[in-house]
């Protein structure tokens, strides 16, 4: 199941993307089951079981993701037999950062062995972890904002997984029940602000600089994050190839490295570290600039392409 956040007419929803790219509004299409069934309090009931924001949705746990599962097939069935839009085309909304409000954004470093080596650093033996927030999310439809604070904007390309239920202590052998699903993000990064200082938080929570989707694919449709390849271009220039295959740290590990340090929420979101080829570490260096198109690319998941937009400058 792929699971989206949308923009319509001013509301911000979630839904479920079809396989002809259709997006089914979740709440309003369990609201229209049970009043087809002749349920009071539908919308009540609805905002319980299916809320119209991700975060809530992923504290109902398998319970709400069977459910979703079960309305799809109704909403597509009954699109027009009610009040509310229950079926959506892709070009009548615009579609979101998944989770727009996570409470966490985990971000590991120095996880792909490739980029270790370019970067001149030795394997870790405890993943590297630092912080996003939530200013920094932006979604598939949006411009990477480049703010004149840095001539050093980069790229990452980074496999995402999102937190489905509350994880603490965790052990790598349940590590996966824990997994909502999984997306793609880019860590960009003001590189000369990040390093101006030992501890990385600077350069990496500028407002916009965690684009990131354009859908959640949900852990029981990818069962398996490892053996994805990962690929980045920029203007259609390759520069990020790898797999996830060459972790030093698993996903697995890192559900239960990060649960034993902290209680793990639903819609908390891991950024899984980047591989080789980034911009400061090229021979030249390049860096990003306006106008420049990022695409990244994960099997199983999709795509996320957002284009470098130059803010504040006249």
């Amino acid at each position: 199941m792929k699971l989206v956040t949308f923009s319509y007419k001013g509301f911000t929803r979630i839904g479920a993307v079809t396989s002809n790219n259709e997006v089914i509004d979740l709440n309003y299409a369990y609201q229209a089951f049970l009043e087809s069934e002749d349920k009071l309090r539908a919308d009540l009931i609805a905002e319980a079981y299916i809320p119209a924001n991700m975060k809530g949705f992923l504290q109902g746990g398998n319970e709400s993701i069977s459910i979703a599962k079960e309305v799809t097939d109704f909403a597509l069935n009954n699109r027009n037999s009610f009040k509310q839009p229950l079926v959506h085309t892709f070009e009548d909304v615009k579609i979101e950062a998944p989770v727009q409000d996570p409470g966490k954004i985990i971000c590991v470093g120095h996880n792909y062995r490739e980029h270790i080596l370019e970067m001149r650093r030795e394997i870790p033996p405890y993943p590297v972890v630092f912080a996003k927030f939530a200013n920094t999310v932006i979604g598939p439809q949006d411009d990477i904002p480049f703010f004149p604070i840095s001539e050093q904007l980069d790229y990452e390309a980074e496999f995402a997984f999102v937190v489905g239920k509350r994880a603490r202590n965790v052990s790598q052998a349940d590590a996966l029940n824990y997994v909502a699903g999984y997306t793609i993000a880019n860590d960009v990064t003001y590189r000369d602000i990040q390093r101006r200082t030992l501890e990385w938080l600077q350069g990496k929570t500028v407002e916009g600089s965690a684009p990131m989707g354009p859908w959640i694919v949900t852990a029981d449709e990818l069962t398996d994050p490892a053996g994805l390849d990962v690929r980045l271009t920029v203007n259609g220039e390759e520069r990020q190839k790898t797999n996830t295959a060459n972790f030093v740290f698993d996903v697995q590990y890192l559900v239960e490295f990060l649960s034993n340090l902290m209680t793990l929420e639903p819609g908390d979101i891991i950024l899984t570290g980047t591989p080789g080829g980034v911009g400061v570490a090229r021979d030249p260096q390049v860096f990003l600039k306006d106008g420049d198109v990022v695409k990244i690319e994960i099997d199983k998941i999709g795509y996320l392409e957002n284009k470098v937009s130059r803010v504040g400058v006249e």
